[in-house]
């Protein structure tokens, strides 16, 4: 299922809106991060800078095949070997990824989904304890040159307690401005859950 109102612009267009490498750092995205997965990649304006920062794999899901095309195309055309493309139905058929087994998931400009609920719930599932969930959204202002109508943009604080409402913990910095459009937040989930992780047979 398509998530409402998440038809992409020309690309050097999208692409104007963001310093992507300035963005993944202030969202603590480094190399200590081994996998990561990114839900709804487009044309790879976070995939490719995420995948130079990162020590593992970044899988990059979308459900349109031209931007996983697109997505592709860039990473082998940059040499890198670390991207991992699907085209996916995430909001019915999940990642497809193993339990706990992801150190960062990005939620970039997705949760005006109908039900961010079924998003967030996933990206617990897929990360390790202590794994980091990082989601950026058009700020809640009608005068932004891009964005989801305001009807369905989520405040920041919304985003605050459907992550929290799942078990995301708030990090000592939460929330980030990230000029000219848009806001960031980055929770972990509690690190108990590695514990239970290293008992198992």
């Amino acid at each position: 299922m398509k998530i409402r109102e998440s038809g992409m612009p020309e690309e050097s267009w999208w692409e104007s809106f963001f310093d992507s490498a300035m963005i993944l750092k202030q969202m603590q995205l480094t190399a200590a991060c081994r996998d990561v997965v990114e839900f709804g990649c487009g044309y790879g304006t976070f995939t490719i800078p995420a995948a130079r920062i990162i020590s593992g794999r970044i899988f990059a899901l979308d459900i349109e095949p031209e931007m996983i095309h697109i997505t592709q195309a860039k990473a082998i055309r940059e040499g890198l070997t670390n991207v991992v493309c699907a085209q996916r139905d995430f909001m019915h058929e999940g990642t497809g990824l193993p339990d706990h087994s992801l150190d960062y998931v990005m939620l970039f400009n997705i949760l005006h989904a109908e039900q961010p609920e079924i998003l967030l719930r996933e990206a617990w599932r897929v990360l390790l304890p202590g794994g980091k969930l990082g989601i950026i959204h058009w700020n809640y202002d009608p005068s932004t040159p891009r964005g989801p109508s305001m009807a369905i943009r989520p405040r920041p604080e919304q985003c605050q307690a459907w992550a929290e409402m799942v078990g995301f913990q708030s990090r000592t910095k939460t929330f980030f401005d990230l000029p000219p459009y848009h806001f960031g937040l980055v929770f972990e989930t509690p690190s108990f859950r590695r514990a239970r992780r290293q008992e198992d047979p």
